[in-house]
């Protein structure tokens, strides 16, 4: 009896172990900090007054975004369950106080396990996804 109590609680420390170290590997990838050059930062965004731009946005998001972001831009979709690293919530204050040109640098670019989409999608195609992202931030509730 007295072995089966020491196993069983060997098994609770190691779970416990187990379970601060994957905490404490998400918490470390989750706060590396995107680097985004100035320049890049600073890039204005020629779509922005087009609103019919956000319509081919939204499309080009659920095929390209929502696996990984979920329907609604929070990092909940069926992908995002497979990743080490959870996707960006696009409603947050945290990505929405980004600029359009810093958005659309880290849609070109990517940052593993996101794609860099500068050659999957066109110039117009990546300012239509930052118009689209813009519009989650009302869609927070």
């Amino acid at each position: 009896m007295n072995k089966l109590h020491s196993f069983s609680d060997f098994l609770k420390i190691i779970s416990m172990f187990t379970i601060l170290l994957l905490a404490h590997n998400f918490a470390q990838a989750q706060s590396k900090q995107w680097s985004v050059p100035r320049e890049a930062v600073n890039v204005k965004n020629p779509l922005a007054s087009q609103v019919n731009s956000t319509l081919t946005g939204k499309a080009l998001y659920a095929t390209y975004c929502s696996p990984c972001h979920g329907n609604k831009g929070k990092g909940d979709g069926v992908a995002s369950a497979a990743l080490s690293i959870k996707p960006a919530d696009h409603t947050s204050a945290i990505i929405q106080d980004e600029t359009d040109g810093s958005l659309f640098y880290k849609i070109s670019e990517g940052h593993p396990p996101m794609p860099q989409y500068k050659s999957a999608l066109n110039e117009t195609q990546r300012w239509e996804l930052v118009n689209y992202i813009r519009t989650l931030a009302k869609k927070r509730k």
